[in-house]
């Protein structure tokens, strides 16, 4: 444990901000698992669960956790399936 009070509250943002990026990439994963069930199952809602994975993708390579070529590859992909399934 850290004694310099900077370095205190360092850890405390850290422990923040860590908590809160795991949300946000939980979300971003369960968004795109809809997403994807629902262009299998060629769901009413496939696009409108596309889109949400779109937002989700994006704040997320917007954040810093997931690459910005990792958030547009999945997109792509995600897109290429509804275009079939469409």
């Amino acid at each position: 444990m850290p004694n310099i009070k900077s370095a205190i509250k360092r850890v405390k943002t850290n422990e923040a901000s860590k908590a809160q990026n795991i949300t946000v990439k939980s979300s971003m994963r369960t968004a795109v698992k809809k997403a994807e069930a629902a262009i299998v199952n060629n769901d009413e809602n496939a696009k409108a669960s596309y889109a949400e994975a779109v937002s989700k993708l994006d704040k997320a390579a917007g954040k810093g956790l997931i690459h910005k070529n990792a958030a547009s590859r999945k997109k792509a992909r995600l897109m290429k399936k509804l275009n079939a399934n469409g």
